[in-house]
């Protein structure tokens, strides 16, 4: 894709139904910072949320309304964002999840000139005409070669191939530093809290607190290659969430069955994943649905972690071009504890990260912006 700058400061607001995490929140974040950071005015949508103060501290604006809410009410909200956008005059309406981008496609009827209108696909939606609206965009973002295919199997009629531009996540290559080794006393307090991960090779399974994410998998991992007499510990990492509390018990149900009380701890979402990644001896991407992109693999493997994974979506997509020996079969227990074992004894070396950096996304999403608000036809 060439870059393209525009000749005049852009204004892009980009739509999300709120700030609270996900990657597609991360993702607003992140441009929206590009964009201040390169002159431009940037300004998000959503009913709010904890990451609105970072966004505002970073220089964006934020507007306050509920248009991912799914009731009725949310159809007054067209009127409000109509409003929004006749004062604001955007070069462009970014909408980043499916009701925000119905409800800013109905908005952009009433305002001239007509703002352009750029979608991005964060996840494999269902197929149907409620998930159509975000291929209505001018220009389409996918966040990877599998996003791409899936969509393009599934609206065939739909969009052309020359207006879908795969930018994939990246990653802040200075919040995952390559080699970066946590300091003693880190280490000291961490093993502190989870004294039975001490003492032996630590895998880590990071993922939300529900079994879409594969966390039976990684304790019967555990108990497989303990059978073999290899001792590892493993920490699931973010699995114990407000809500999911059900799922937890019974996640330690199955912990006590294997006997794996002293190998084995669930923790809460936390600020230092790096650090957890930087101590383990291979990080885990399990997941039981195919992925869109894979966030985790590219963070541990850009601070030089060995990863093993279902070789299923983004995920092994990423696997298959950045470390193709973690890649394992589907649901394939024997194949899992074998790789498990062999990157336990050896483990390919990982060069240093040269793609799927934050500032490749960055760059190449402010270049998308500046072709559509320029003209360029896709190609």
């Amino acid at each position: 894709m060439a870059t393209v700058f525009p000749p005049r400061t852009m204004t892009v607001v980009q739509l999300v139904p709120a700030l609270h995490s996900g990657g597609a929140e991360r993702s607003t974040l992140e441009i929206a910072k590009a964009l201040v950071d390169a002159g431009h005015r940037s300004i998000v949508v959503s009913a709010g949320g904890r990451l609105v103060a970072q966004l505002e501290a970073e220089g964006s604006e934020h507007v306050t309304l509920p248009i991912g809410r799914k009731s009725l009410g949310t159809l007054f909200t067209v009127g409000k964002l109509r409003r929004v956008l006749r004062e604001l005059k955007p070069d462009i309406v970014h909408a980043r999840s499916r009701l925000p981008a119905w409800i800013g496609w109905w908005a952009m009827r009433g305002v001239k000139p007509r703002p352009h209108f750029v979608t991005t696909v964060h996840g494999l939606n269902s197929p149907g005409h409620y998930s159509s609206i975000l291929l209505r965009g001018e220009r389409v973002i996918v966040v990877s070669q599998t996003l791409r295919d899936y969509v393009l199997r599934h609206y065939p009629n739909d969009i052309s191939t020359a207006r879908i531009a795969v930018v994939p996540r990246g990653i802040d290559t200075e919040a995952f530093p390559y080699g970066y080794r946590p300091d003693d006393s880190w280490q000291r307090a961490f093993f502190e809290e989870f004294p039975q991960l001490e003492g032996a090779p630590l895998l880590t399974l990071p993922g939300r607190g529900t079994r879409l994410k594969g966390h039976a998998d990684g304790i019967e991992l555990i108990a497989d290659l303990q059978s073999r007499a290899i001792d590892a510990r493993l920490i699931l990492l973010g699995a114990d969430e407000p809500g999911r509390e059900a799922y937890v018990a019974e996640l330690r149900a199955l912990i006590k069955e294997r006997g794996l009380e002293t190998k084995v701890a669930i923790s809460p979402a936390r600020a230092d994943v790096r650090d957890v990644y930087a101590i383990s001896s291979l990080v885990l991407q399990l997941s039981k649905r195919p992925e869109s992109f894979g966030r985790t693999v590219v963070e541990a493997l850009a601070m030089c972690r060995p990863v093993m994974g279902y070789a299923h979506g983004g995920v092994g997509e990423l696997l298959s071009e950045l470390y193709p020996a973690g890649r394992v079969p589907l649901n394939d227990r024997e194949r899992l504890v074998e790789r498990a074992a062999e990157l336990l004894r050896f483990a390919p070396p990982i060069p240093p990260p040269r793609s799927y950096r934050l500032i490749d996304m960055q760059s190449a999403t402010l270049a998308l912006y500046a072709e559509v608000v320029e003209g360029v036809a896709a190609a």
